[in-house]
């Protein structure tokens, strides 16, 4: 910590991107610690702030009435100084196909704490690259967080797809006076599978029914007796933007636990491989022991941080979006992380966190 009170976080350690910022930011409001960012993607091919990272962090300094300095595109330092955070009606847009869920995660956790429920309309990309699907922040995600207390409530009002975005997804986020601990240990046995195969724009019905069935085929290998639901669907003229097409693979256990696999389609890569590939992922999460997949473990690390008591999470092996989240979280608060390997392949995951409590209600 500097003299003056301000954090300063190095962005180029560990995962190296976005996330580290993320983080940072939404801890900086939470916590009303200023903060200086420097090494901003520096690892990246393109590092500084992109258009996706600027409109997040200009959306969480709005939500808390920060002064936000280097806040510009291709800029590798900013300074973040929060106020108070203010429940009301808020807007972003990235303008490209940027993540919809990424400002979700940044923003979402501050409104918590906030004195009545609050609404963001947020657009951009619904289904994109190296981020969570929409369905899978609204599959897998709403629902855990829902175990700490979280309450948020999700309508996609257009999806959006590479290279052009313009998505719109609609949250209204209910505040909570103090955030619960979770144990998330006992996985229990899978119950069913359920999923959602879709193509949008010119791709005809034929190629969600393709990747639909691809998938059921691998995963019946492992499991087959188990109820197995894959909805292949045509998004409607009109409810997207661009043409796009993907999967998403939900197992749920006997104690609630939910877990993951999704795809992507791209140019020249056959339906049958995205469903293919999507059901693989699926198989390795269910594979590795874990309570959480690989992609749950390291969104529930801000969460564990700010709930009041200890948190236990069993998942596979530690990714290192997981070590990155665990560093922010230590830098910004008093949350004690332990990691403790059960398996060669699977680790619990414990915090202590910080018990914080909303002043404004």
């Amino acid at each position: 910590m500097a003299a003056s009170g301000i954090i300063t976080i190095d962005g180029g350690v560990l995962e190296g991107g976005g996330q580290i910022l993320r983080n940072a930011a939404t801890l900086s409001c939470l916590l009303g610690q200023p903060i200086s960012v420097n090494n901003i993607r520096a690892g990246r091919n393109n590092p500084g702030l992109r258009p996706q990272h600027l409109s997040g962090l200009q959306l969480i300094a709005e939500v808390c009435g920060a002064k936000l300095s280097g806040a510009t595109v291709g800029s590798t330092e900013i300074m973040f100084q929060p106020g108070q955070i203010k429940a009301g009606q808020y807007t972003a847009d990235t303008k490209t196909a940027g993540s919809i869920c990424l400002l979700m995660q940044a923003a979402l956790p501050c409104l918590l704490f906030g004195s009545s429920s609050t609404q963001l309309s947020l657009r951009g990309g619904t289904n994109a690259e190296m981020a969570p699907q929409v369905d899978y922040t609204i599959m897998v995600f709403r629902p855990i967080a829902e175990k700490f207390g979280m309450k948020f409530d999700c309508v996609v009002r257009k999806r959006g797809y590479y290279p052009k975005g313009g998505g719109e997804v609609v949250t209204t986020s209910h505040p909570v006076k103090v955030l619960t601990a979770i144990d998330l240990t006992n996985r229990g046995s899978v119950t069913r599978i359920f999923g959602r195969a879709f193509v949008a724009g010119v791709l005809p019905i034929k190629v969600a029914h393709i990747m639909a069935q691809s998938a059921e085929r691998l995963l019946r290998e492992d499991h087959a007796g188990l109820a197995i639901k894959i909805d292949a669907l045509k998004e409607p003229d009109g409810a997207a933007v661009g043409t796009g097409t993907g999967i998403i693979l939900v197992a749920e256990t006997s104690t609630g636990c939910l877990l993951a696999g999704s795809a992507l389609g791209k140019k020249g890569v056959p339906a049958e491989k995205v469903g293919f590939d999507a059901a693989q992922m699926l198989l390795d999460n269910l594979k590795h022991g874990g309570a959480v997949d690989d992609y749950l473990q390291d969104q529930l690390i801000l969460l564990m941080a700010l709930a009041s008591g200890k948190s236990q999470m069993l998942c596979g092996p530690i990714t290192l979006h997981t070590e990155t989240a665990i560093h922010v979280a230590k830098l910004l608060t008093q949350a004690t992380f332990k990691i403790k390997k059960v398996t060669e392949t699977s680790n619990i995951v414990e915090c202590e966190g910080i018990g914080l409590t909303n002043s404004h209600i």
